[in-house]
């Protein structure tokens, strides 16, 4: 042939291309034939002429391009798709090198001795196998090439407590980290590096599984990552809260704030105080028959969480959002209403009689036998939408259950409205309103930011989503994303806040596939404005990545919200 012939027929061939890309992607998506056709009269006549063209131009671009191929061809290079991660990582460079391909002959190793390094081992581990059959065994020493290997030793100073440096060749993966968290989160890097399938609970077919070759380091911008989740106004089991803290840890969050009671429901049982939730956890928003942790239950969400480097902080809402403890315990209430089982959504009415001895003989029970079941440091007193005390009523009591929960060694956290009080330095005031919580500074206590116009994920997305509500605004997926907290709230900076936390209010929702679409895709945002710097943050290339996870999301049975925004 000649130069232009074979000119010509190279253009053919990049319409081939284009063909089969487009076939491939026809049979492999959502569309099916009646979609396409339905309401729409020759429609499937058309197509079939136009496959029957398409398939003349492939064979003659394939006919023709063989007179034009050089005799020597060289073997095609794996092709490896662009990193996908969420979070952003603080530092990613792509090295150009070939693929780590993982192999049936791959094993993990570990440093001998540290049973908690191993145990991250054997969860990343677990991940592989069941979708690629690979035995993949963890051990001290590399089995054969092709090894990941994870060390507690070698990751520079600045990556922190969580942080982690990821190198990725041809002959391995080495993941290295100062402590055992920094190797969970790293874990997570590997697992979204990997093809999206590695999240399929079945056998894949795929012949292939590479990861990139690149180098990357990687730790928080802040050390407070969390999610609140209502499990008051309606109870969520167990196993369903497990299923929401397996999203956070994929996403590198490290706190589960628990909201344990509230006006419909007492949700944990304590020793001290039976009939709370003898009476008190029967019904929730709606009717129905509610439910409760035992302790057993709690502490099983608390190490299933520890597991996953997720802290878990409990809340009991007081001196208002009392009313399902009241029930058990009416002569303390001084509500504005009759005390008795509520499956409604007002807020504010209910409330302890803060003049009363007994009810600090209450808190104190309440605290301490918490407190004694629950590892982490913190302790949530609620606080927030109380009136029917006067100031100092309400003052007096959030100074004095100051003292009680740390008195049992725990550090205090509440909803902004606790800033009227004096609060120590060690006090944590929650931000979801206002700016008022800026008052807390003033004492040296930090913020954790959750502003309910950007990161209640409870909100609904717009006004045409059935979930959720709208009292704060319509909280699409940018909203959550597109802001700094260093510069959210007005002499407000980095220094002060200890961190963000996305909470999810239960008026509307009824079961974990309902949470799952009100977080996703909101809480990666989320997670994202709380681990990467904000240099390295940008809408348009989170947009882009969280798009490319749907399929790890549809693999691992989560529903979720389908937003115009995100180029699916």
């Amino acid at each position: 042939m000649t130069d232009s012939e074979c000119s010509a027929v190279a253009s053919s061939n990049r319409l081939g291309n284009t063909v089969i890309r487009f076939r491939f992607w026809l049979r492999n998506s959502a569309i099916t034939p009646s979609k396409l056709s339905r309401g729409r009269p020759g429609v499937m006549q058309g197509m079939e002429s136009l496959h029957q063209r398409l398939r003349l131009v492939v064979l003659v671009a394939t006919l023709g391009g063989a007179a034009c191929r050089p005799s020597a061809v060289p073997p095609p290079q794996p092709v490896v798709l662009a990193p996908r991660l969420v979070p952003e990582p603080a530092s990613t460079t792509i090295t150009g090198g070939a693929p780590f391909d993982l192999a049936r002959t791959s094993n993990i190793v570990v440093d001998p001795g540290n049973a908690e390094v191993a145990a991250i081992a054997e969860m990343l581990a677990a991940q592989i196998r069941r979708p690629t059959q690979f035995p993949i065994l963890v051990s001290t020493t590399a089995t054969s090439p092709g090894a990941i290997v994870l060390r507690l030793s070698g990751a520079p100073a600045s990556v922190g407590d969580e942080g982690y440096a990821l190198t990725v060749t041809a002959d391995s993966v080495r993941l290295v980290a100062n402590r055992p968290a920094g190797l969970f989160h790293g874990i997570q890097t590997i697992r979204q590096l990997l093809p999206q399938d590695i999240e399929s609970e079945m056998g894949s077919e795929r012949s292939t599984w590479q990861i990139p070759a690149q180098n990357i380091v990687d730790y928080p911008r802040f050390v407070w990552r969390g999610a609140m989740l209502d499990v008051a106004r309606h109870f969520f089991t167990v196993r369903e809260v497990q299923q929401y803290i397996d999203l956070l840890a994929l996403y590198k969050m490290n706190v589960l704030h628990l909201h344990l009671s509230d006006d419909q429901g007492w949700r944990i049982a304590l020793n001290s105080r039976p009939q709370l939730t003898a009476l008190g956890s029967v019904t929730q928003v709606g009717g129905g028959q509610g439910g409760f942790y035992t302790q057993q239950d709690y502490q099983n969400i608390i190490r299933y969480a520890a597991a996953r480097y997720i802290l878990v902080v409990p809340e009991i809402d007081m001196p208002s959002h009392i009313n399902a403890g009241l029930i058990a315990y009416p002569d303390l209430g001084c509500s504005a209403r009759p005390t008795g089982p509520y499956s409604g959504t007002d807020v504010g009415w209910s409330s302890l009689c803060v003049d009363k001895e007994a009810t600090y003989a209450f808190v104190d029970d309440v605290v301490r036998e918490i407190s004694g079941i629950t590892p982490g440091p913190y302790f949530h007193i609620g606080g927030d939408e109380v009136q029917t005390l006067t100031h100092d009523q309400y003052v007096r009591f959030v100074e004095r259950v100051q003292g009680i929960v740390n008195k049992y060694g725990k550090k205090m956290i509440g909803w902004e409205e606790i800033t009227k009080a004096r609060l120590n330095p060690t006090t944590i005031a929650q931000q979801w309103k206002s700016d008022s919580a800026t008052a807390a500074l003033a004492s040296g206590a930090k913020l954790i930011l959750s502003p309910a116009q950007k990161i209640y994920l409870d909100m609904k997305y717009t006004p045409t989503t059935e979930l959720g509500l709208h009292w704060a605004a319509y909280v699409e997926v940018r909203d959550s994303y597109d802001w700094d907290p260093a510069a959210y709230i007005r002499g407000v900076g980095e220094k002060d806040i200890l961190g963000v936390e996305a909470p999810i209010w239960s008026e509307t929702v009824r079961n974990i596939g309902a949470v799952m679409y009100l977080a996703l895709p909101r809480m990666p945002a989320v997670a994202e404005v709380g681990w990467t710097p904000q240099a390295n943050r940008t809408w348009d290339g989170f947009r882009s990545r969280v798009a490319s996870h749907a399929p790890r999301w549809n693999y691992l049975g989560m529903n979720y919200y389908h937003s115009p925004q995100v180029p699916w």
